[in-house]
């Protein structure tokens, strides 16, 4: 007779693959325990009870459900020694008795299913019977609290990627016992258990949604963390990818390599510094930097500052060549402006080591010059602006007032007319409401004569 029956290692083998996880090393242990029980099965010899079927199954599996051994063992005994109670001839009153704790049995299983319907009933005729659900949300409450406050010290006080992936399996326990909560039974609090359990029943719909968020928190936290992990491995490959190419690079392949090295110290310093990833790329932004530049040297400077002269040029070039011709009004002014202070940015950034400063700080004196004479011209536009249209606005009252005779004298109308020329007079040459005003001003002045 074989060690194991086929039926038996039927019943393990399905419990074992319905419960397929979460990591490499629980499938490589479930291999291991299949393989094992296999062999069990092409053995002849006694067939194995339930403490070695156990012994079989636990070192590598303790999660193992105990009532698919327990199955599995009846299984695996010969047919002539399975207990069945007709066939072992139990007296009627046993039966009769087991029958009827089966039924109360049921009963209970029936009261506790987590329908509302059925729930909230016994909970006010007989909350006793609730026991086995008060328990199990008792359980589940807790261990969900004790997961989350530790899920919590692990992810967002880390020092290590380990503190991380650890946090990260306390947040899915944590997970699957909230699930396990009927939300909508938290409100109802059992007295009679609670007094001989000693409970702390403090379920809440409040206590729930925040645990709920805390969670989703920390899942949001661990993506995050995931991410700039995954930016901090290809940073550091991309970094030593271009130490190693460039001791033998030349030429334009040596720029190119150099061009690499500085985008991994780029890639570096843009991950998240709130992360535990970039808190250890901060670190080692300090030993790429002093690499780099002892490294390359004054090519490197010199190359970077060839583009920052070169950015600038772009920007200023933008600046003296707007798309209209002048006189500008308010927003394209603003628009030239920002156009020299990008052309200025790039030049303040080359230092007094770059062989390139003479020539940056020409240019420097130049486009500050011309932001200077922009600043100027905006502040003229908008007062002539604001001058012009309050001449406008003088005049328009000028006219409604003129279409009744009786309500202004010829003394009254010179006067207003003298204060639209003066307001009109305040218009600058070079704005764009110049024309305008001089072509008022006239108007105004022949009705004064």
């Amino acid at each position: 007779m074989n060690r194991l029956s086929q039926e038996a290692f039927n019943i393990l083998q399905i419990e074992i693959q319905t419960h397929m996880s979460r990591d490499l090393a629980w499938q490589v242990q479930r291999e291991i325990v299949l393989r094992r029980l296999e062999k069990l099965t092409l053995q002849e010899g006694t067939p194995l009870g339930h403490a070695d079927l156990r012994d079989a199954i636990v070192d590598l599996l303790p999660d193992f459900k105990e009532k698919a051994i327990r199955a599995a063992a009846i299984a695996n005994r010969p047919p002539s020694s399975r207990w069945t109670g007709i066939k072992l001839g139990i007296p009627f009153k046993v039966r009769l008795a087991l029958m009827a704790l089966g039924t109360t049995i049921g009963g209970v299983l029936i009261a506790n299913l987590p329908i509302p319907a059925i729930r909230f009933p016994v909970a006010q005729a007989a909350p006793f019977l609730l026991t086995p659900s008060y328990v199990s949300m008792d359980h589940h409450y807790r261990r969900a609290i004790t997961l989350v406050e530790q899920a919590d010290q692990l992810v967002n006080q880390s020092t290590a990627f380990e503190d991380l992936e650890l946090g990260s399996t306390k947040v899915k326990d944590a997970q699957q016992h909230l699930d396990a909560l009927p939300v909508w039974f938290l409100g109802q609090y059992p007295t009679a258990y609670c007094q001989w359990s000693n409970c702390y029943w403090r379920f809440t719909q409040d206590e729930f949604r925040a645990a709920r968020q805390d969670v989703a928190r920390m899942e949001a936290t661990l993506f995050q963390e995931h991410n700039a992990r995954t930016e901090l491995v290809k940073a550091e490959q991309a970094l030593a990818d271009a130490k190693q190419a460039l001791q033998q690079a030349k030429g334009a392949e040596r720029r190119k390599t150099i061009s690499e090295w500085q985008g991994a110290i780029d890639s570096l310093e843009q991950i998240p510094s709130q992360t535990l990833a970039g808190r250890m790329a901060q670190e080692k932004l300090v030993v790429a930097k002093r690499d780099f530049e002892q490294t390359t040297g004054a090519e490197v400077a010199h190359t970077l500052s060839t583009n920052l002269i070169g950015a600038a040029k772009q920007f200023a070039t933008a600046a003296q060549h707007p798309d209209q011709k002048p006189p500008h009004d308010v927003g394209q002014l603003r628009a030239i402006e920002d156009l020299w202070e990008e052309a200025i940015a790039p030049l303040i950034k080359i230092s007094e080591r770059d062989a390139d400063y003479p020539e940056a700080q020409k240019l420097l004196v130049t486009y500050k010059k011309a932001r200077a004479y922009v600043k100027i011209q905006l502040q003229a536009e908008e007062e002539s602006t604001r001058a012009y249209g309050k001449a406008q606005q003088l005049t328009q009252q000028l006219m409604t007032n003129a279409e009744n005779p009786f309500t202004m004298n010829r003394a009254q109308v010179s006067s207003r007319l003298q204060t639209i020329i003066q307001e009109l007079e305040k218009v600058k040459q070079g704005t764009t409401p110049y024309t305008d005003a001089q072509t008022l001003i006239e108007s105004a002045k022949k009705r004064l004569n």
